[in-house]
Parts: structure tokens; sequence; C-alpha cells
């Protein structure tokens, strides 16, 4: 992992949201690329829904950003979406 101090919740399990899974066909990314995308993270930073956060991160050769949502209840993060960055 590249972050050097993750927030308290990033060893939970994750939690696919309908939303992502349909991302995931549209962008075609999996959740194995997922998986590698957030364990690759480069940044995490709150997002601009209270409670979500946007990490930053790489997957073939472009910047993404994934928006995930920890549920402090479930002791889950809750996947919203992944997209890649353009610019």
């Amino acid at each position: 992992m590249v972050l050097r101090r993750p927030p308290y919740w990033w060893e939970w399990d994750l939690e696919l949201s309908p939303h992502l899974l349909k991302r995931m066909i549209d962008r075609r990314f999996t959740e194995v690329d997922l998986r590698s995308m957030l364990h690759h993270a480069r940044s995490v930073g709150r997002g601009l829904v209270p409670g979500r956060w946007t990490i930053r991160t790489r997957h073939r050769r472009r910047d993404w950003e994934i928006i995930v949502e920890p549920d402090d209840a479930a002791r889950v993060i809750v996947v919203v979406t992944g997209y890649p960055i353009d610019g």
C-alpha cells in the first residue's frame, strides 16, 4: 500500500453497491481490479458528500477515483463508484 496513514476503517470488508456493479461493467473493471486499485491507493480524502471518501489510485496507466462510504455500524466499506479521471 502507498498510503502512509490509512484511515481506521481501511482494513474492513468491502461491500459493492448496485451502482458500482453497473459501473464495473460499463468501465470494464473487475472486483479483482478494484481490490488492486485500493491496495495501491495514493491518497484518501473527504468526499463531496458527507460520510464519503475519495480514494485516488491508478489502473491501466490512468488515474482513477474510487468513492467509498464506511459503515461504522456494520464495519464495512461500501464502494459507491469508481471512475477514471480524464485530463
